[in-house]
């Protein structure tokens, strides 16, 4: 694998534990939040800019289902993370403090609700689309070459049993209030295990990474059927 391809998977691993970290603010305080919060924005940046050819083909080639898919999720991860940042910025206490911005807080905190909780689900969904490029890379690391009906039913159920309880935990924290602001006031429980919690929405995760996975393969007609992986 090339130094370049390495970095580039390295960097969205961090990005994928920075965002697990920030859900988990109760557990870590302001500061820490801030300084992750603002260190994912660059890593944001930096993976766009190492992408730089996925930019200056937006007006090439045709737009087939997928595409449009794709292109629509990453344009909203994007609105996501511009959201966090300025509201992050606004509400800022320690990174930011010497940005005298005066008013707009509760704008501020409702914007920082929408792009925390509709970015964690859309980073998800972004993942889940890139999961079939990651799940070849790891089988060939493996050696896992051939093709297996069993493996490829194995994971599926795996796959499945993750997704059913991560939407279950997506409904039981309340998730879908804080994405349509019906709830403008998040729900922290501070005595709450960090394991338990990190497990939860690892499992929400996977759960949106399922959903964009099969989603995908249906748009994919290049992606073989399940019983032919």
């Amino acid at each position: 694998m090339k130094p370049k391809a390495i970095f580039k998977i390295t960097l969205d691993v961090i990005m994928t534990l920075a965002l697990l970290f920030l859900m988990g603010y109760q557990f870590w305080g302001d500061a820490p939040h801030e300084w992750v919060g603002s260190g994912m924005f660059v890593l944001f940046l930096i993976h766009h800019l190492l992408n730089g050819g996925w930019h200056k083909n937006l007006l090439r080639g045709k737009y087939t289902p997928m595409r449009v898919l794709m292109l629509c999720i990453d344009v909203l991860v994007f609105i996501a993370m511009i959201l966090e940042m300025y509201s992050g910025i606004v509400m800022s206490r320690y990174v930011f403090s010497f940005v005298k911005i005066k008013g707009g807080m509760m704008l501020a905190r409702r914007l920082h609700i929408l792009g925390a909780y509709w970015g964690f689900a859309l980073l998800s969904l972004h993942l889940g689309l890139h999961w079939n490029m990651l799940m070849g890379m790891a089988k060939k690391r493996l050696g896992l070459v051939k093709p297996s009906k069993g493996r490829a039913i194995v994971l599926f159920l795996a796959g499945l049993t993750v997704a059913v309880y991560g939407l279950a935990v997506f409904l039981r924290r309340d998730l879908p209030s804080y994405m349509l602001l019906q709830n403008e006031f998040v729900f922290m429980d501070f005595a709450e295990p960090k394991l338990l919690f990190y497990l939860d929405y690892l499992a929400m995760m996977g759960l949106f990474v399922f959903i964009a996975h099969y989603l995908a393969r249906a748009f994919c007609t290049c992606i073989p059927p399940l019983v032919r992986r």
